[in-house]
């Protein structure tokens, strides 16, 4: 499983604010499909499919 983390956000252009929402918005997902896992508030890494569902794109493959 590829993961994501705030960090790789910023590299690809979002703001460091932005950034955060957004792997919020991944951790609820995932939270929500019953990965309870992501409810931990010290985990930053989520999965690149749950954070291109909520931006509703893809990333390439490197």
């Amino acid at each position: 499983m590829i993961t994501v983390t705030k960090k790789d956000l910023i590299k690809l252009g979002y703001g460091p604010s932005f950034s955060a929402d957004i792997i919020r918005q991944a951790k609820k997902l995932m939270i929500s499909k019953g990965h309870t896992y992501y409810q931990s508030k010290k985990l930053d890494r989520v999965p690149k499919e749950a954070v291109e569902e909520v931006l509703g794109i893809t990333f390439e493959s490197e």
